[in-house]
């Protein structure tokens, strides 16, 4: 149904029309009142989590902001900062977070009407024949005006022109709410990506610390292992040793040797990798590293709180938490599409044929216009739009429950692996000072005539392959107190994406640390 309300114009300076601008209004307030609820309620949880995470947790509230200060290492923390103003990903994350947050700001302006101003002039020159009928006749035989051959009028203009939809079954409503949960979803989508940047940061900087610590003892068995070589082919000079002792000597200084050559192709990649999370180049890494990186790695448990915690601390969990309400509000949308829609629009300014009253207010003139549409004959494209919505919704309830799920789980996991973690560090470190001991008492006996030397070889061997063992368990241990404070989440740093946006301004961030550092 179209043109409820008939168009009304001021027919002289002194009348006043009715308000009809009030009917509209009745009418809205009376269809609100009977309006029906077509926003869903919120789905029930799909599952809830247990009280208590499974095994040994320590007790406590978990404290996650800047937790790789546990590290104790000064570099790394300088390296985590450049990272947070200068990473190329973050920089996309904002800019997804504005494209949400401006999607949302042009959602809720459904209830600002749309007033677009207008000026014009309209020059008309046409035969007198095209007028009307009635008009010519009225010019000339009631009026006795003689008409002429053409007729040429200039009419002036300037107004603005407005229009507004009333929200009548809170379609409008429901898009700016899910626009607004979407950009809620957006934000954190934000923080997951700046928990994962300083997450692969910190996971780089313990795999570089590791491989530089490999290479070094690596470098210290190809010594022991050439010296080794040495003492079977001086044995085998004399006849004490045979071909294949040589030939076994030999091959493991060769191995010794092609895994330091694979260590140098490892850390350069691993190097390649932080540079490009600092958002350059990898010229000036080598002033921000040190040479020997050791951050150390605590053995203290973390304490993980309770897992109904994860719901306001893991982004993913939050992030589909928003989607499913985002998802929600948009079955209201669509719903609301199946009814009718009331639109008022007009036109209000100045118009004359003569330019020196144009501005003259008693040239004024108004056209308003209410119009109340349903929709009819769409082949169910309406409904259907309902129904994907509504399909939509049950998703992303699935995919909420999963997030859930997903996160109790990988905590409980990383809380065992941590455990087992702590264990073999301390049978490792063990093992290692047994080795450290072996080494000095084989040293005595070998300096005191008691022993030979390659007694002294193989313990000095022994130490460097436990040590090389402990490197590992420590890096491995860090690996994991990652991921358990990856898979509780929380607040890590304190910036949001405004920082991370006015840092990136300065591509040289990292270079400037690196400056310091070296300092």
């Amino acid at each position: 149904m179209s043109a409820l309300f008939p168009k009304y114009t001021a027919v002289g300076p002194r009348r006043r029309a009715q308000p009809v601008v009030l009917w509209p209004a009745i009418v809205v307030g009376l269809v609100n009142a009977c309006s029906p609820a077509s926003v869903p309620p919120v789905p029930e949880s799909p599952t809830h989590p247990p009280e208590k995470f499974v095994g040994n947790v320590t007790a406590g509230d978990y404290e996650p902001l800047e937790w790789w200060k546990t590290f104790d290492d000064p570099a790394l923390d300088r390296i985590v900062e450049a990272v947070l103003v200068s990473n190329f990903d973050l920089v996309e994350a904002v800019a997804r977070v504005d494209q949400a947050r401006t999607r949302a700001r042009i959602a809720s302006a459904f209830n600002r009407p749309r007033v677009q101003p207008s000026a014009g002039i309209d020059d008309i020159d046409a035969p007198s024949n095209t007028l009307p009928d009635n008009v010519s006749s009225e010019l000339s035989g009631q009026l006795d005006i003689s008409v002429p051959d053409r007729v040429a009028m200039t009419t002036y203009s300037m107004g603005a022109e407005f229009a507004y939809e009333f929200d009548l079954w809170g379609r409008s409503r429901n898009e700016a709410r899910a626009a607004g949960a979407e950009s809620l979803a957006s934000e954190w989508d934000f923080r997951a990506a700046r928990i994962g940047v300083v997450a692969q940061t910190v996971h780089t900087y313990l795999e570089i610390a590791y491989l530089r610590r490999q290479r070094k003892l690596s470098g210290e068995s190809v010594e022991v292992f050439r010296e080794r070589e040495k003492l079977t082919a001086a044995r085998y000079d004399r006849g004490l040793d045979t071909a294949r002792d040589l030939y076994a000597a030999r091959q493991k200084l060769w191995n010794a040797q092609t895994e330091l050559s694979a260590l140098e192709g490892r850390l350069a990649d691993a190097e390649g990798r932080l540079w490009v999370l600092l958002g350059g180049y990898r010229a000036d890494l080598a002033n921000m590293l040190p040479d020997s990186p050791s951050p150390s790695v605590a053995l203290d448990p973390v304490p993980a709180g309770i897992p109904v915690g994860l719901l306001v601390q893991r982004p993913d969990v939050g992030a589909a938490r928003q989607r499913m309400e985002a998802a929600r509000y948009a079955v209201g949308a669509r719903r609301a599409d199946l009814l009718p829609s009331l639109t008022l629009s007009g036109t209000i300014g100045l118009r004359s044929t003569d330019l020196d009253r144009w501005f003259n207010p008693a040239q004024w003139f108004r056209n308003l216009s209410a119009n109340l549409l349903g929709p009819a004959f769409q082949g169910s494209r309406l409904r259907d739009n309902v129904t994907l919505a509504e399909t939509r919704l049950r998703e992303s309830v699935a995919a909420y429950g999963r997030s859930i799920v997903t996160a109790v789980n990988e905590v409980e996991a990383v809380l065992a692996r941590l455990e087992a973690s702590r264990r073999r560090h301390t049978l490792l470190r063990s093992f290692a000072e047994e080795a450290k001991a072996e080494t000095a008492f084989q040293e005595r006996r070998y300096r005191s005539g008691v022993a030979d030397y390659d007694d002294f070889l193989a313990a000095s061997q022994s130490h460097i392959s436990a040590r090389i063992e402990l490197a590992a368990a420590e890096r491995d241990l860090g690996y994991t107190r990652l991921a358990l404070h990856r898979a509780l989440g929380g607040v890590w740093t304190a910036a949001g994406p405004a920082a991370v946006q006015s840092g990136r301004s300065d591509p040289a961030a990292g270079a400037r640390v690196a400056s310091a550092s070296a300092g």
